[in-house]
């Protein structure tokens, strides 16, 4: 089966950092394109950070600057790098795997994991 294990979340004051983590496993990692999306109560799921197969990394106008996805095929981990957190960053954070050649099957989505910013 088919299994993304987040982890790193949790309760943070603006201008702290987390890091986030994000395990997978029964997929051939290094043939994914991984991201990292947000959602709050009554929003869209919106996209945070992607990073492809060969490195290229691109980001949300709101998080560029701050945070840094990164990934470890070796590890079969993706990470997001979360600096100069805001209140406007706490949601619920999911790790996405889609595959490189996207007809060859569905993406697959984390539990997600809970980041809250707040004084």
């Amino acid at each position: 089966q088919v299994q993304l294990v987040e982890s790193g979340g949790g309760l943070v004051q603006p201008g702290g950092s987390l890091k986030l983590s994000c395990a997978a496993s029964g997929i051939i990692f290094s043939m994914y394109v991984m991201g990292w999306y947000r959602q709050t109560p009554g929003t869209q799921r919106e996209l945070v950070a992607t990073i492809n197969t060969g490195g290229s990394t691109h980001y949300a106008d709101s998080v560029k600057g701050r945070f840094t996805i990164s990934r470890d095929n070796a590890k079969n981990t993706v990470y997001l790098q979360m600096n100069s957190l805001k209140p406007e960053d706490t949601a619920v954070y999911y790790c996405n795997a889609k595959h490189l050649v996207s007809a060859l099957g569905p993406g697959y989505w984390g539990q997600g994991t809970q980041v809250t910013v707040s004084s």
